[in-house]
């Protein structure tokens, strides 16, 4: 019977359906499975089911083969698996594409909300019993209304938020790779622009590219000093996308007026300058958790792994 490995708990539809043919070794404790205990095992297992931050790298990938066959990665991105590697020792790589769409740009759109609109601060103001009455002047905030939104990375996610821009009357340019065919800009009211102008253009700019070489720390002192005077910015990608001590000095100075973050550069680890601002609204990578999402996503990626052991081609595969 072929071995699984799952590297922590996934929601339980897709654990059922492999357990039907498949012998399912599950990480059920809290911590993260250790490099160590990755490279001293993975050679046991003919598919693995992995997290984000799980990184398989050459030395892992080199241990699991001839006998792992197939990682079938719980997100979309798979930056943290050495794909040319596994594509060299004939591994299959898929990823869970499309199901997390709506769900992370709803988490963009909430950020941009939350901090044009000082939510939180609001709320912890409530809370703490300092609320004596409505005040002409009271937590002022700006609306997103006539405003300028740049979305840098314009993929299902970027277009998905564009969607949700243009109902509350944002006007939307976007950076991407490539330059979308006309019709497609049409269809989100999207227009094209460099990246040096989505940073002077925009009031609200919504990081939703993959990591990758050339937009690792590409958000540093020169794009922020590029960027109006007050705007902010949203980043539900790749935490180091963003350098992280670069944007706690631009929003000391003033420069950018907020960030909403859902990933971080040394993720889990957060920058405690961070932690301390009320300017900042920081969640705990939840732009995919929606119960379709997240169940969607465990279908997946065990129906990649079936479909490949059924010698049938597997949805979303990578490489």
């Amino acid at each position: 019977m072929k071995k699984i490995l799952i590297t922590y708990q996934i929601p339980e539809n897709g654990i059922k359906l492999l357990k039907k043919n498949f012998d399912v070794d599950l990480n059920t404790n809290e911590k993260q499975l250790s490099r160590e205990y990755l490279l001293n095992n993975i050679s046991k297992y003919d598919a693995a089911i992995t997290m984000l931050y799980d990184k398989i790298d050459q030395k892992i990938l080199e241990k699991g083969h001839p006998k792992l066959k197939i990682i079938a990665n719980y997100a979309v991105g798979y930056n943290n698996i050495d794909i040319k590697k596994a594509d060299e020792l004939d591994i299959t790589v898929c990823n869970t594409p499309g199901v997390l769409t709506n769900a992370t740009a709803e988490i963009a759109f909430s950020l941009m909300i939350s901090i044009s609109r000082n939510i939180l601060p609001a709320d912890k103001f409530v809370r703490n019993g300092k609320f004596v009455g409505w005040r002409p002047e009271l937590f002022l905030g700006d609306e997103l209304k006539n405003k300028t939104v740049g979305i840098f990375g314009m993929g299902r996610i970027g277009k998905s938020l564009a969607k949700k821009c243009k109902c509350f009357d944002m006007n939307i340019i976007y950076n991407n790779k490539e330059k979308l065919p006309q019709e497609i800009e049409k269809k989100y009211h999207a227009n094209y622009v460099s990246f040096d102008e989505l940073l002077e253009k925009s009031d609200i700019i919504s990081i939703h590219a993959p990591l990758t070489d050339e937009t690792k720390h590409l958000f540093n002192k020169r794009s922020f000093e590029k960027m109006k005077n007050g705007a902010y910015i949203v980043n539900t990608g790749r935490g180091p996308i963003i350098k992280e001590s670069d944007l706690v000095e631009y929003l000391k100075n003033g420069k950018l007026k907020g960030a909403g973050l859902d990933v971080y550069e040394f993720e889990p680890e957060v920058n405690e300058k961070l932690l301390k601002m009320n300017n900042v609204v920081l969640l705990p990578h939840i732009g995919s958790a929606s119960n379709y999402a997240r169940k969607s996503m465990s279908e997946m990626v065990a129906n990649a792994i079936i479909k490949y052991f059924n010698s049938k081609e597997p949805e979303n595969k990578v490489v």
